[in-house]
Formats: C-alpha cells, structure tokens, sequence
C-alpha cells in the first residue's frame, strides 16, 4: 500500500527527523548556557557538550555502557515491531513509535550519556569536536544493546514456532515451480 509512495514517506522522515534533532539540539544549547538550570543538571551535563558529542553526566564509563545498551535495546525492539516484523500491526504508525521510543529514550540518556543510541550518532560530534573521553561507550553499549534486542526479538517473535510433542505437524506448501518430496 505504501510501495512507491517514497515523497510522503521521505517528507514524514525528513519533519520527524528534523524536529526530533532541532527539540534535541535546543535542549542541550539551552543547558549549557542557562546557569539557573544547574541545581537540576549534573555539572558534567551542561559543560560537557563539545559541540554535541556525548558526555557522560556524572556517571562511570561502565554504567554509561549500560545505560546506552539499554536505550538501544529499546529503539531496536521497537523498529522490529514497527518495521521488521511483517505481522506487525503498527506499520502505518511506525515513525510515529519509533520517534516516541528515540524521545523517551532521550529524555533519560541525555542527562547520563549523552543519549546517543547509535554509534554513527557519536562519531560524528566526536570528531568534528576532537572529544573522545571514553569514546567507545557509545560504540560498545549501542551494538551490544541493538545486537540483544534483535536476537531475543527474532527468537521470540519472527523464528516460527517449533511444534511440541502430541501437536498437529503442519506441514509448509511447496514454493510454486518446485516439485513436492515423495
């Protein structure tokens, strides 16, 4: 139904995007140039900016992992759902739960770690801003998180069913053209 249809796809891709990383860049230019929001942001928070690259808030590098695993296992899961999963029922509402999922992850990572979900979301500000104090944080908690979330989904979800002992067997149809086993 949506084949071929790639300018409102594109155009809904492009405004979600756009307004997810405009809230977001907003966001972390005003912590660090409000010095009243202080009391309720970690000192590492508001300084740590470096031209957008992550920063850990106040916590160890290992809680960081930890925290970016997290974050990721939930964008992932749900882009499984949305995207993936061909029974899924939320296509037409994918972008829509898959911003939902990058804004409440955001709003608990960018405080910690920076929230960035993705490694290639790190790199960039890395590099533009030379700032890679305990760089692979964002590189190991991400794969990792992402990596668990598709296995245990496609385990649970899109791996048919194995049947058990005393159940009917079912018995897939032959792909046409081809020849059914005597």
């Amino acid at each position: 139904m949506l084949a071929g249809d790639y300018v409102r796809r594109g155009t809904a891709e492009f405004v979600g995007t756009f307004a997810l990383i405009f809230v977001g860049a907003g966001a972390v230019a005003f912590a660090r140039t409000t010095t009243d929001m202080k009391w309720v942001l970690p000192s590492g928070a508001a300084s740590g900016t470096h031209l957008g690259a992550p920063a850990l808030g106040g916590i160890s590098s290992g809680k960081g992992v930890t925290v970016e695993a997290v974050l990721t296992f939930f964008l992932v899961w749900v882009v499984f759902a949305t995207v993936v999963d061909p029974r899924g029922s939320l296509k037409q509402v994918a972008g829509l739960a898959i911003g939902l999922t990058i804004t409440f992850d955001a709003l608990v990572g960018l405080g910690l770690t920076g929230g960035a979900m993705n490694p290639a979301r790190a790199f960039g500000p890395q590099l533009v801003a030379n700032h890679w104090s305990h760089f692979w944080v964002w590189y190991v908690g991400p794969i990792a998180g992402g990596a668990i979330a598709a296995l245990i989904y496609e385990g649970l979800y899109l791996t048919p069913a194995r049947s058990k002992p005393g159940d009917p067997m079912v018995v897939d149809e032959p792909a046409s053209g081809t020849a059914a086993p005597d």
